[in-house]
Parts: structure tokens; sequence; C-alpha cells
């Protein structure tokens, strides 16, 4: 038998929400994301842009079907806060423009040289191959974005997508770019061939792990549906997130033929927020699974982090 419908007082935070309903009724057995459902249906307003924190302790409410209403600690007559986050803008739509910086910004340089560096030499073949590894890189992630990658989360404020896209827009674009076709760069001069060789072979390793690991989270997740599983298979029992380690083996590769200061620089700021998520995804894996996950020491390099 299930429990009697309650009643929660709404609150509005911040800027206004026209038609915000003063109260909404919810069952207690139902989900939490009936919660925004139902305001949202109010409101006559997208439920994406919602944030939704408990009265008592400004605890966020999650927009899921795994807690339910009860499991959140809210009550008949509890309080809850809604705000308004402003534009969203899905996930997917984020990730396809951060990942295009780089796609359209290498050839743009490597075919500008004689307008950027005022040289009519050709690139070298150390700078061709780079701007093909980089190029297949970031090309293998819009293929990733579109058809492996399951997101948890819809939407996110749209003023965020200026802030992620630096990163690759200027980091891995622009900053990569100038320095890696340029015809003083170490690329554009004679280097050793086994050392270019070894570049390539944990390049094409890194790829093709990573995108193995990709897979792997996927089925994980059902479809529509935030639920997961315990991660198993190749790397996940080395480290947390495999992904990113061998996205990391993919990129000392591109580092070894390029041997330019400025892939350094990328890899160095790429490490650290994901050393911050494989910290986080497994605090949250051992929470979650509790003694059923095997807990690792390692976040996302062995030995190292």
């Amino acid at each position: 038998m299930s429990s009697p419908d309650i009643s929660l007082v709404i609150r509005p935070r911040g800027r206004p929400i026209k038609n915000l309903p003063e109260t909404i009724t919810v069952s207690p057995d139902g989900s939490a994301s009936q919660i925004f459902e139902r305001i949202a249906q109010a409101a006559k307003f997208s439920k994406d842009r919602l944030r939704v924190t408990k009265g008592s302790d400004g605890t966020p409410i999650p927009n899921t079907g795994n807690v339910t209403v009860y499991q959140t600690g809210l009550r008949n007559r509890s309080a809850v806060d809604v705000k308004d986050l402003g534009p969203q803008i899905g996930w997917q739509t984020v990730f396809l423009i951060e990942y295009f910086g780089p796609i359209f910004i290498h050839p743009l340089v490597y075919y500008g040289r004689p307008f950027i560096y005022g040289t009519s030499a050709p690139p070298s073949e150390l700078q061709k191959l780079t701007l093909i590894m980089v190029l297949l890189h970031f090309l293998k992630r819009e293929f990733e974005t579109l058809f492996v990658h399951r997101f948890s989360s819809a939407t996110m404020p749209f003023q965020n997508v200026f802030k992620n896209s630096a990163h690759y827009w200027l980091l891995s674009g622009v900053w990569m770019a100038f320095w890696i076709y340029s015809p003083n760069s170490a690329a554009a001069r004679a280097s050793n061939p086994l050392i270019t060789y070894a570049g390539l072979a944990l390049y094409v390793f890194g790829e093709l792990a990573n995108l193995s690991s990709h897979y792997t989270l996927r089925n994980l997740r059902r479809p529509g549906t935030t639920d997961r599983g315990i991660p198993q298979g190749f790397g996940f029992n080395i480290v947390t997130c495999p992904n990113y380690m061998f996205e990391i083996i993919s990129w000392i590769g591109i580092l070894l033929v390029s041997w330019s200061h400025s892939t350094i620089l990328f890899l160095i700021f790429a490490c650290v927020p994901m050393g911050l998520w494989g910290k986080k995804k497994e605090r949250r894996y051992r929470k979650e699974f509790g003694s059923k996950y095997k807990p690792k020491r390692f976040a996302i390099l062995p030995g190292i982090y």
C-alpha cells in the first residue's frame, strides 16, 4: 500500500520565476524527479533550468529516478527552495563545440604558415604527422560525443560553454598549433625515428584503449537512466578511471612526435582536472557500491596519482 501524497512548500530564490506555485503535491514513494516535473508543469517552465534544494539545510534535491522523495528527507509541509539557473545548453552540444576548436584551428595554422610566420618552407613530416594525430584525436572525441557517451545531466548553464571551450580552443588549439607548426619548432627539424615510432605506438594504443574504456562505461548505464553498474574490464582493475590514463598515454605519444613545450603544458593542465575528477569518482564508487566495489589506490596513473 502506497503512502499518501504530501504537500511541499515552494520558495523562490534569486531571479523570479513567473507562475511559480506556492505548493506542490507529490508521492513520497515516487522519484525525486517528480518534484522538478510538478514545478515545471505548474510554472510552464523548463525543468532543466531549475535548481531545487531543501529549505532546512540547502541540500540539493537530485533530478533523478533512483532516489525517492522520502529518501531525500522531505516530509509533509517541508519547504524547498527553487532557483532559475538561466538559459541552458545540452551537454552533447557543449562537447561538440569544445572539440571543434582544435579541429578548426590546427589546419588553419598549418596551412596559414606563410601568412603567420612569413615562411615559404613546407611543413616537415613530423609537423604533418602531428597535425594528423591531433585531428584524429579530436575527431574521435566528436564521434564518442555523438554515438558513445550517455550523459547523466541533460543540460548546463549556457554561459559555461565559453569557460569550458577556452581549454580546447585556446590551449590545445591556438597555443599548441602556433608553436608546433612554427618553422623554428623542434618538429621542423630532424628527429630520432625510434622516438617517433614509439610515440606513434603509444598514441595508437592510448586512443584505442581509451575508446574501449568509453564503451565499457557506456554499457554500465541503461539508455534513458542515470543508473550505473560497477566498471570492470581492461584497465579498470588498475586505476579508477583508465579512460583518463589512456588519454594521457595518447598525448605522451603526440608529445614524442611533436617535441613541443606547448604539448607538455596542455598535458599538465589536462592532468590536473582529470586527477580531481578521478578522485571524486573513486569516492562516489565507494559510497554508491559499498563492499561490492574493490577500492582503487590510484585514480588515473598507477603508482603516481
